[in-house]
């Protein structure tokens, strides 16, 4: 639902904008007690836009067959006055109607707004609702930023459709890890045990400042002994902290990788668990979120032999101009999406000896490597095996659920990516399905999160993504 605002109060009619029905085809279930109206112009894009096999165009047949089991059976007099919507499960409120445009509506725009521009009908539309309705406010919804600009610039109350957003600002966003406060040990001491189980350390601590932890959470201290846990489990009145694998050290580098700082080591920590079944991993550019978790993919993969091999995939959104369409197979065609890969896949086989050992360790590497296409994922299911998600901030909440549910049993994903790096349009950061996944997942037991802040590319890299 749009957010509340000042400005406009009591109940509404939103006439909502086409690309809002494409961006979440159930929106209109969305508006609480409102009302909707839907510019027959709208119908018109929506039927221009159905066809093809791209998640636009199955959000478009899908709001087209939403709105015709609401208008199933119902005359036209029906219609006039409002179709009701359904009433939602547990409700507090009565819900609104939806009305569809059936008769001409029209209203002056400036000369330099022609109304067959569907953006200018939709305006005047609008407009001509505004002067008809004395007992609502009149307000467009809509995810174009210069249809909002238009709208405000003629007086008409326009924003955003905001029911997809996970937070209201990023800085809310779960990072992974918290400090302890530098008395934390002195207040929990009392009743404090530890133990060792398999070469693992475990530290029971109770109180009732527990309650911000989160499960599989980093907990450090920065002081003199460099502290670093993993909440591994939360109850009301104690939890159980485990001490993290040290992977800064040469004597448990994965596939010759070590950590390089607290975030990294951490990374690593949830890469390697098994009882760790979906891990993401946000951060800029050079901070190592591929090469950790190719490393960790490739460990226990061909070592470890944990999982059978290691699936790769990522949105195809260009960053520039498409260079059009590319030859090949599946995977070929995915080749140049997958620079990054290929790079860290160099660096991770650059010291077996000579060339002919490289040469040797590549192929092995891209034997048990398989690049696959987003396009290609619904109906399958993934057994035993490594899923990287890269780039998973150009993806939306739903696309993240569809790759997500084809894990099957014994199966790890990984989510990679980069929030200020969205080119997917009409995602924002608080509506991109990383942001989406990290928040929903957070409170599961086998699910883990970091966000790396350090750049370890170079000092070139570093330099430039602080200064520029």
């Amino acid at each position: 639902m749009p957010n509340k605002s000042e400005d406009i109060k009591g109940k509404r009619l939103y006439v909502l904008d086409t690309n809002v029905l494409m961006h979440d085809p159930s929106c209109l279930y969305r508006f609480q007690e409102h009302d909707i109206f839907l510019p027959m112009i709208v119908l018109e894009e929506l039927d221009n836009n159905k066809r093809g096999h791209s998640e636009v165009a199955r959000n478009a047949r899908q709001a087209s067959r939403t709105m015709e089991e609401l208008i199933c059976g119902a005359q036209k007099k029906d219609i006039e006055k409002g179709i009701k919507l359904p009433e939602p499960a547990n409700s507090s409120y009565v819900s609104g109607r939806i009305f569809f445009q059936t008769r001409h509506l029209t209203s002056d725009l400036p000369a330099s707004l022609p109304g067959n521009i569907p953006d200018n009908n939709i305006l005047a539309t609008a407009l001509a609702l505004q002067k008809q309705s004395r007992e609502q406010k009149v307000a467009i919804v809509s995810k174009d930023i210069n249809l909002r600009i238009k709208a405000a610039a003629l007086g008409i109350y326009a924003e955003d459709y905001h029911d997809d957003q996970v937070l209201d600002d990023l800085s809310l966003l779960y990072t992974g890890k918290a400090e302890l406060a530098d008395d934390f040990w002195n207040e929990h001491s009392q009743e404090l045990s530890s133990w060792k189980d398999h070469e693992k350390t475990y530290y029971k601590i109770t109180g009732n400042d527990l309650s911000d932890f989160y499960p599989n959470q980093l907990v450090y201290s920065t002081q003199s002994d460099g502290f670093e846990a993993i909440v591994k489990e939360v109850h009301s009145d104690h939890a159980i902290l485990e001490m993290c694998t040290n992977y800064k050290s040469n004597h448990h580098n994965v596939w010759g990788i070590n950590a390089r700082n607290r975030e990294q080591n951490f990374a690593l920590n949830l890469l390697m668990n098994p009882d760790v079944d979906f891990v993401s991993l946000l951060g800029n550019a050079g901070t190592g979120k591929t090469l950790l978790t190719l490393a960790a993919g490739l460990v226990q993969v061909l070592d470890e032999q944990r999982y059978h091999e290691i699936i790769v995939t990522r949105a195809t959104v260009p960053m520039g101009e498409d260079i059009g369409f590319l030859p090949g197979t599946e995977e070929e065609k995915m080749v140049p999406w997958m620079g990054a890969l290929m790079d860290n896949l160099e660096v991770l086989s650059s010291g077996e000896g000579g060339a002919w050992g490289r040469a040797a360790t590549n192929d092995l590497l891209r034997n048990r490597i398989k690049v696959h296409s987003l396009n290609f994922m619904r109906g399958r299911t993934f057994l035993k095996k490594f899923v990287i998600i890269d780039e998973a901030q150009n993806l939306t909440s739903k696309q993240m659920k569809s790759l997500i549910t084809r894990a099957g049993p014994g199966t790890k994903v990984v989510c990679l990516g980069n929030i200020a790096q969205i080119d997917t349009p009409y995602l924002t950061e608080t509506t991109s399905g990383l942001t989406y996944v990290v928040d929903r997942f957070k409170n599961w037991q086998n699910s883990g999160h970091i966000t790396l802040l350090s750049g370890e590319r170079s000092r070139l890299a570093d330099f430039a993504s602080q200064n520029l």
